[in-house]
């Protein structure tokens, strides 16, 4: 349900220290949404059309890890001063009770990217605690973020960073960090190729919640092939090289027609709404965990 803009001024957020006025919440009454009022009118479009598209994005983010979530609460922001969604997103922890409020950045003139940032969080908060600030987690937040999408954070590209360092193995190992794009980038690229294989996100998701922090991308390929873990990574690695070459997280192509279809209409009804910007184009995160 909308509502005229009130201030909360007693919120409190992970990093944004300013005045929180209230825009509306979700009609199923998972997401309520605030906005920075200084930003004026594109934010507030921002803020207003990710209230629409709210229990889409939490419908299919239940849909990915086979649960349903809890309720949250999200600032559309100048995060880290950015107004073109290139500032990401944050939130304190992976579950809804420590990363329940989370901060997105304002993108003017394309809500989408601010749609795809939320579900860089949300899923988090749906990994209960797991993959937290490390390489396997932050590949399954990007890869939720794009599947609801359409691939609208596509300047965050990491897989092409790991193809151009040679391609190391992060299948056999975790790394400890979230801001790694060599690391998320392999992540990003084992988990279209597993989706290549006929494993959808929802099959793929739940699958890494179950193993947790230390769980490594070949424990998941065996869990999901009933193959050995210790063939996952030279076939993996065999399939990488194979591609032409790789420009995009999703290098094996394997985001369904009808979800982009999807993402583009809802990226058109936004658009009437907004005038178009220029984004920059450099490796970052998309979002944190604290």
């Amino acid at each position: 349900m909308s509502h005229p803009l009130r201030p909360h001024h007693q919120l409190t957020w992970p990093s944004y220290k300013g005045n929180s006025h209230y825009v509306g919440t979700s009609p199923h009454g998972r997401v309520t949404v605030y906005v920075d009022p200084s930003l004026g009118a594109p934010a507030l479009q921002n803020a207003t059309d990710l209230l629409a598209d709210a229990d889409r994005i939490v419908t299919d983010n239940d849909a990915i890890f086979g649960s349903p979530g809890g309720a949250v609460r999200v600032i559309v922001f100048a995060l880290n001063g950015q107004t073109d969604g290139t500032g990401g997103a944050d939130h304190d922890g992976c579950d809804y009770v420590q990363g329940g409020a989370i901060e997105v950045c304002a993108s003017f003139g394309n809500s989408l990217r601010v749609s795809a940032l939320f579900e860089a969080e949300l899923s988090e908060c749906s990994m209960g605690g797991n993959l937290c600030g490390v390489s396997t987690g932050e590949a399954l937040s990007r890869w939720c973020a794009a599947t609801v999408s359409n691939n609208a954070l596509a300047d965050f590209a990491t897989a092409p960073t790991w193809a151009e360092q040679g391609m190391p193995d992060f299948v056999n190992k975790v790394d400890n960090t979230d801001q790694h794009p060599v690391s998320t980038g392999c992540g990003m690229a084992f988990l279209s190729w597993l989706q290549s294989l006929g494993f959808r996100l929802s099959k793929i998701a739940p699958q890494m919640v179950r193993l947790g922090t230390p769980g490594t991308l070949a424990q998941l390929y065996a869990n999901l092939t009933f193959d050995s873990a210790s063939n996952a990574w030279q076939k993996f690695r065999a399939a990488a090289r194979a591609l032409p070459g790789i420009t995009n997280d999703d290098p094996f192509g394997t985001v369904p027609a009808s979800r982009r279809a999807r993402a583009r209409a809802i990226a058109r009804r936004s658009a009437k709404a907004t005038s178009a910007t220029k984004y920059r184009h450099k490796s970052r995160s998309v979002g944190r965990s604290r």
